[in-house]
């Protein structure tokens, strides 16, 4: 998916303009939960996600969702990762 296509899709969603997020190389978070759901789409780098033990793998041109305090950790790759995130 492409900017324009996931900022197209936020809209029909009812999400809210996404903001841009870099992290750092071969970074990582604990396990954590945010106070709102979010919709993102990496434009660069990968980014690793676990939830409930299972870890899934995202790269430029995926996205990811995760629900309203969904428990996960983060695990960002060797080039760390920028994407969009909208949050509502």
């Amino acid at each position: 998916m492409n900017r324009d296509q996931f900022i197209q899709t936020l809209g029909q969603e009812g999400y809210p303009d996404p903001v841009e997020v870099l992290r750092e190389p071969n970074g990582h978070l604990d396990h954590h939960t945010h106070p709102f759901e979010v919709k993102a789409l990496v434009l660069s780098g990968s980014i690793e996600l676990t939830i409930n033990g299972i870890t899934s793998h995202y790269s430029a041109g995926s996205t990811f969702h995760l629900g309203f305090e969904e428990a996960h950790s983060e695990t960002y790759g060797p080039q760390g990762v920028h994407y969009l995130a909208a949050r509502k």
